[in-house]
């Protein structure tokens, strides 16, 4: 395994359940009801806000702040694939807002301007770690500015994370104002030069948490999920932690609902996964029948990164397992190729969505299966 994903997702332990997704509602609602379009003047530009936090210290907004952030609506949970939040972009950048409700598509539409009433609000970072350089590569870099309640947190201990959700109805109309509708955000088309490096900020990189198409993206053969051994203990523990990570697995998925990872675990796909964190692999495989069997009761669905590669430039398209389209196989000339006559070839893919950093990795979250196309060979 690589030594720099290993070490990234040890890094990664205190932050994963940010990351992971529950079951939301993906029906159709009533149309929202009517409601005054509001137009106001933005105080600062997305980028002008993000360029005022520093790694580690988040800022919190005084409660008699005037300042205002803006921008459209380029995300919808209408699938499943984003979770209690919603990304704004405004020509300088984007920026995600946590906001504590479920689908939200159905009163947030896409291309719709939000405006963000900051104060008693905190800006802060998800998914940083610092960049060192080994001989297999680097590992750790920027993560994502977002907007949210200052994390509280036990006096005495680290904080797990630097922002919290937005929660009630009313703390969220209080500083979520809904403007005018738009047309859905038009993705700008990414070169692999345009591509954010490791420790890319919006001052470097204007496109980070913005809609982007990035085209005859490669599969690499690689995935990453987390796996607990038991999922009601401790997620820290490294007896309770199975990685997947450096291979396909025979995961031909794009994530994994839980019925599909069960019918993954069950047909042996991951017995020869050793349990525990690098360093510390002392507790067995999932093959052993106690962690099998602990595996199997306390499962639940599975978020999967899959990766490809834009050129030399390593790109995850990551994906709920609670996404309608989680269990949708890769075509198979893209995951594995086809016979041609000139040998084996595979399909490049253009694929849609709003580019994410986590620990430096380049990642994509597609608000729907469409936004994933296969390109003729």
């Amino acid at each position: 395994m690589k030594r720099s994903l290993i070490l990234l997702i040890a890094a990664a332990a205190a932050l994963v359940s940010c990351q992971e997704w529950e079951p939301v509602f993906t029906g159709k609602y009533p149309a929202p009801k009517n409601y005054e379009q509001v137009i106001l003047e933005p105080t600062m530009t997305i980028a002008e806000l993000a360029s005022m936090y520093k790694h580690g210290s988040p800022i919190t907004f005084d409660w008699e702040s005037d300042a205002i952030v803006s921008g459209q609506i380029s995300s919808s949970d209408q699938t499943g694939n984003f979770y209690k939040s919603f990304y704004i972009q405004d020509g300088t950048g984007g920026m995600e807002v946590k906001v504590g409700k479920t689908s939200l598509y159905s009163d947030y539409k896409e291309g719709q301007t939000i405006y963000v009433k900051l104060a008693g609000l905190t800006v802060g970072e998800y998914g940083y770690k610092t960049l060192k350089v080994y001989d297999d590569g680097p590992s750790g870099g920027s993560g994502m500015v977002q907007i949210g309640y200052l994390y509280e947190y036990q006096e005495g201990t680290e904080p797990e994370y630097e922002t919290s959700y937005l929660d009630g109805t009313s703390i969220v109309d209080a500083h979520i104002i809904r403007g005018e509708f738009g047309k859905p955000v038009e993705p700008v088309v990414l070169e692999e030069k345009d591509l954010p490096s490791r420790t890319a900020t919006l001052a470097d990189c204007p496109y980070i948490g913005t809609l982007v198409t990035i085209k005859d993206l490669v599969y690499a053969d690689e995935i990453f999920t987390l796996v607990y051994v038991d999922n009601n203990k401790n997620h820290k523990q490294s007896s309770n932690r199975v990685f997947l990570s450096d291979q396909t697995f025979g995961v031909n998925t794009w994530a994994m609902s839980k019925n599909k990872f069960l019918e993954f675990l069950d047909a042996g796909y991951f017995d020869e996964v050793s349990v525990g964190n690098s360093g510390d692999y002392n507790y067995g495989t999932v093959a052993d029948p106690e962690n099998k069997e602990s595996i199997r009761r306390t499962a639940t669905a599975a978020t999967v990164s899959q990766y490809f590669k834009k050129g030399g430039t390593e790109v995850v398209i990551r994906t709920s397992g609670y996404a309608k389209f989680a269990d949708t196989e890769i075509p198979k000339e893209v995951f594995s190729g086809v016979v041609t006559p000139d040998g084996i070839k595979r399909a490049t893919i253009d694929v849609t969505g709003v580019m994410t950093l986590y620990q430096g990795t380049i990642q994509i979250v597609v608000n729907r299966l469409e936004d994933i196309v296969v390109n003729e060979l």
